[in-house]
Parts: structure tokens; C-alpha cells; sequence
């Protein structure tokens, strides 16, 4: 996907030179036809939405393993009187994170500190959007923005004066416009709409080819403008790419609940120490 619908004096730029070949992948474009109606898609092809349970189950696992390896045996007498038949349960919270070892999608990409003075990437925090064929791609969650989508003279992303007041994030060097929008509430019209990509739960993102379909909303009162964070640019990856970066060192995988990755953490610039403090680690190695 070659064209950008953002303007052309927005903040990235083609030019800039990063320790990685970077080549321009395709962000995987979602379906133009919008469903206004409250009924949910009866077509058996209409896209499954994620099921994130499994990641909360895996993430008890990892809590339950690094409590099993930090208990000690104080004694080898046991007292038959005070043994528990079954293992007490392992909760994690609303908030956790924890490493993987391959990179997913809805997972976090952590810059370490062999990225420390490369500018773009240094302490950044990327969303992995997709994983599919043509490679890796994913947006940088924690630049503040610099200026607004009606300051960059945009009338694609505009649409009629819909999302011009809407601040504007560096998402990464290659061009193209991207937008997050988490609904709030019980009623998740954006999922059922059929048009947007789900990341994780609650959270999907949407590209030019959805940007209407989103106005439209809007203007429906269906979705708030506060719902919604966009970003100049996308990082990506050829196929293997991303693998022998992080195999060298690069970037730290993690999976997260999606209450750590939520709108309010777009532009937070502590959101690298955040998500680091809930690995229990204080710097990535």
C-alpha cells in the first residue's frame, strides 16, 4: 500500500536512516462496506473476533511458574494436618505483562538499550498490528503528538471536517495513516461493524480504506471522537526481519492484558517504564 492519506509535511520522512533495512510492507487493508445496523454480521465469513482468554490463561501460567520457582522449602518435615488438597489459585490482575518469545499480533515490541541513541526507536513502545505474510507491522504507541490532523493541511483523513481537531502521533518511518479506536461501553458497534481490524479485545484499528466508514459513525453518534487516536506512519518488517532483530538483541517481546494498552497510553511517553515495572524488570537487556 503505497499512498499515504496523511499530508506530505507531516513529521516522517523517507530519508531517515535506522539501524535496520526497513521495506515498505502493506498494512492489511480492511473492508470498505460499513454495517450501521445493531444486528451482528449473519454471513458465515464475517471475521471471528479475537478470543483473549487464552492470553489471560497463559499469563497465569507464567505467574505461576515464576511463584513456584521463588518459593524455597523451609523444611523437609511436613505437617500432613496443613496440606492443601488442591493449589491455591493463580489471579494476575487487571494490569500484567511478561515476556514471549515470538513475536504475535496485539503483542508489544520494547526497544532495548542497543537502541539507546537511535533516535526514532529509542525507548519506544510498538504495537504489533499484524503478523502476516508479507511481514510484521505494527505503530509506535508512546511519541506525544506534535500537531494536529487540521495543521497538516490533510483533506483525505479530514472527511469533511469530521476528525480535523484530532491530535496526530508518530506512528513510525514508513508512510501511511493509520487509526486506533477503542470503544467504550457494553455495546461494541465497531467490532460488529465488520470494517475494522481487531488487535485485542476492545481495541481495533482501521486504515484509509476505513476512515469513512469511521466518520460515518461518528456522525451517528454510534462512536466518540474521543474514541479515536490516529498516527503518521507504521513500522514494518520483511518476513524475517523482526526475528533476527530481536534474536540480536533489539527488542524485547511482550504480551500485555489490553487494559495496559489503551487509548489513554497513546503518547505517554512513560509508557516504556510502565510496561517494564509490571515485568518486574527496570531496564531491557
Amino acid at each position: 500500500m503505497e499512498a499515504c492519506f496523511l499530508a506530505s509535511n507531516s513529521f516522517t520522512s523517507n530519508s531517515i536512516k535506522t539501524p535496520f533495512h526497513r521495506k515498505r510492507v502493506g498494512i492489511p487493508s480492511s473492508i470498505t462496506c460499513c454495517r450501521m445496523d445493531s444486528s451482528p454480521p449473519s454471513n458465515d465469513d464475517s471475521k471471528p473476533s479475537i478470543d483473549t482468554d487464552w492470553r489471560s490463561f497463559r499469563a497465569k501460567l507464567v505467574a505461576a511458574e515464576k511463584s513456584s520457582k521463588s518459593k524455597k522449602p523451609t523444611s523437609l518435615l511436613v505437617d500432613l494436618d496443613t496440606v492443601v488438597d488442591a493449589p491455591q489459585p493463580i489471579t494476575v490482575g487487571d494490569k500484567w505483562a511478561h515476556t514471549i518469545h515470538e513475536p504475535e499480533k496485539g503483542c508489544l515490541l520494547l526497544a532495548t538499550e542497543k537502541l539507546d541513541g537511535v533516535h526514532i526507536f529509542e525507548r519506544t513502545v510498538i504495537l504489533v498490528l499484524s503478523t502476516g505474510p508479507l511481514g510484521p507491522s505494527g505503530i509506535i504507541l508512546n511519541r506525544p503528538s506534535l500537531m494536529s490532523i487540521k495543521e497538516t493541511r490533510s483533506t483525505a483523513l479530514d472527511v469533511a471536517g469530521t476528525f480535523s481537531d484530532r491530535p496526530l502521533f508518530f506512528g513510525g518511518p514508513l508512510e501511511e495513516g493509520l487509526f486506533l479506536v477503542g470503544p467504550k461501553g457494553g455495546d461494541d458497534v465497531v467490532g460488529r461493524s465488520g470494517v475494522f481490524d481487531e488487535v485485542m479485545k476492545g481495541l481495533y484499528y482501521g486504515t484509509k480504506e476505513s476512515v469513512g466508514c469511521a466518520a460515518e459513525m461518528v456522525k451517528r453518534n454510534m462512536v466518540g471522537l474521543g474514541e479515536f487516536r490516529f498516527f503518521d506512519g507504521y513500522c514494518g518488517w520483511e518476513k524475517e526481519q523482526l526475528k533476527d532483530e530481536i534474536r540480536a538483541g533489539y527488542w524485547t517481546v511482550a504480551a500485555c492484558s489490553p487494559s495496559v494498552i489503551d487509548l489513554r497510553s497513546v503518547g505517554s511517553v512513560g509508557l516504556w517504564e510502565k510496561v517494564l515495572g509490571l515485568m518486574g524488570r527496570r531496564k531491557v537487556r
